[in-house]
């Protein structure tokens, strides 16, 4: 072997080494794109659960405070009703006990408008049905990402295995499916924030 020929398969070995290093640094960088977009998707998959939980629990709640509104209404309709029969079947009863009475059934009247609908304190049935079907709201729309997130977080993490095998065994193939791979989870995670498509 002359000079000339060791000169040359030396520059080939250093030519096939820049590339392999270069393949390295496109991996190791793909590698590290992923796992952010792997700890950002985890963070959004996090909020969403405990976003279901939350909204479940306080719409649970509102309804369960909308359903005692009735109950309460019911029981001084019949107060009133009874108080109206009382002042019927008394009709000697003196003024101010009628006057006292009387007074008494208008309060409960008012009471029992005011259940139906308090603006001032959001906590009549009408305002409460609102801020119910709010949570619910809420909650079914985090219920819509969580899937994603999910299948985000499983294609990232696959393909990030994927491409840290390619670097040790030197495939491009496993290059290219983890790739592939970490693309799709790259947009089922946007879709996780966003909902594109359900």
């Amino acid at each position: 072997m002359d000079a000339q020929e060791a000169s040359e398969l030396i520059e080939g070995d250093d030519d096939h080494a820049a590339e392999n290093n270069r393949q390295k640094n496109r991996t190791a960088l793909t590698i590290f794109i992923f796992a952010m977009v792997l700890a950002i998707t985890s963070l959004g998959g996090s909020n969403a659960a405990k976003d279901i939980t939350q909204e479940n629990i306080l719409a649970a709640n509102t309804y369960a405070f909308y359903q005692a509104k009735p109950i309460r209404q019911t029981t001084l309709k019949v107060a009133a009703v009874d108080m109206e029969l009382q002042l019927l079947r008394e009709p000697t009863m003196n003024a101010a006990a009628r006057e006292a009475t009387q007074k008494k059934i208008d309060d409960y009247k008012k009471t029992i408008d005011r259940y139906e609908s308090e603006p001032d304190t959001k906590e009549g049935k009408k305002e409460l049905m609102v801020r119910a079907k709010a949570h619910e709201a809420v909650r079914d729309h985090a219920i819509g990402q969580d899937p994603w997130f999910d299948y985000a977080e499983g294609g990232l993490q696959i393909a990030i295995v994927l491409l840290s095998v390619s670097i040790i065994g030197s495939i491009p193939a496993l290059y290219f499916a983890g790739l592939g791979l970490g693309l799709l989870g790259s947009v089922s995670a946007l879709n996780g924030f966003l909902l594109f498509f359900g």
